[in-house]
């Protein structure tokens, strides 16, 4: 498994179960209205998981963007021309409307 797939992989179930979390103490939110201590805590934690949510977005970046050099490196080495960074696959690219 490629790098940077393995990398979105994992960032994609830390994040299913980071929103699965969130709508769990969401639920809960009646709850934490009776007690205002309680509903701090639970704010402080949603708060936690969104920044959570974003340092692993950018690491996942990071380690996508660390991959695909290692991959044009090595395709340097072999002596192959390295296509261009894409996120989007442009090879037949064949639909009625103009760019």
């Amino acid at each position: 498994m490629h790098p940077a797939a393995f990398a979105g992989a994992v960032v994609g179930r830390i994040t299913h179960y980071a929103l699965s979390g969130t709508a769990g103490v969401l639920v809960l939110r009646g709850a934490a209205k009776a007690k205002p201590s309680a509903r701090r805590l639970l704010v402080s934690g949603i708060a936690g998981g969104i920044t959570t949510g974003r340092r692993l977005g950018a690491a996942a970046e990071e380690a996508r963007l660390k991959a695909g050099d290692l991959l044009a490196e090595a395709r340097e080495q072999l002596g192959e021309e390295a296509p261009p960074p894409s996120a989007v696959g442009v090879e037949g690219h064949a639909h009625d409307h103009e760019h």
